[in-house]
């Protein structure tokens, strides 16, 4: 084959691969990050950041405190979620109050997502959004699979309910699954407590 030939054959293999990949982008995508939340309570203000923790416990007390964050690709109900990032630490307490491990967690796949449109902040000054911007802030729920450093897997529930604009039916919080033990008891943020605080934001 001539060399113009094969200059033409690489183009258009190249223009192939490049519509195939366009193809596999699906319509109406967004992409959206999970956070669980650092809060400061300043007199005149509510500060969010990244880097918080929560906690949920399993029927006989036992307790697994989480960090994390990540990201996904939102797509219409009928399509399956994909591209999913992130990750965290995790640390479990025995009933009695004993840590018994400790380690980090990767994100492996989204079971479910569902994102309530509009912001579910006020703006600032009332609340100051340090992870994105207070009109991109999002409640909902996304179900992950994730899979711990010690070999077991799970599934974390990240939920968002925030200040405004979310039903009460969506909680504020984490539970999550670790082998066969179910955290599903929820800690409940409380007033002026930095804990068990999530948000979701619409990324550019």
């Amino acid at each position: 084959m001539r060399p113009a030939a094969l200059g033409l054959f690489a183009a258009a293999a190249t223009l192939v691969s490049l519509l195939a990949a366009r193809a596999d982008e699906p319509a109406q995508a967004t992409r959206m990050s999970w956070d669980i939340i650092h809060v400061t309570f300043l007199p005149t203000a509510t500060v969010l950041d990244p880097g918080g923790l929560a906690s949920a416990k399993a029927a006989d007390g036992s307790q697994i405190t989480l960090t994390g964050s990540g990201t996904w690709l939102s797509i219409p109900a009928e399509a399956e979620p994909q591209r999913v990032t992130g990750g965290g630490t995790w640390a479990t307490l025995d009933k009695s109050g004993v840590s018994n491990g400790s380690g980090t967690y990767t994100v492996t796949g989204v079971v479910s997502s569902d994102v309530v449109p509009g912001s579910n902040l006020p703006p600032p000054p009332a609340f100051i959004d340090n992870i994105g911007n207070n009109e991109d802030s999002r409640g909902g729920l996304i179900v992950l699979r994730i899979l711990y450093s010690d070999g077991e897997a799970g599934v974390l529930s990240v939920s968002c309910h925030g200040p405004v604009h979310v039903p009460d039916t969506v909680f504020e919080g984490i539970t999550a699954t670790k082998g066969i033990v179910g955290y599903v008891d929820r800690g409940k943020p409380a007033p002026g407590v930095d804990a068990n605080r999530t948000n979701f934001h619409v990324l550019p």
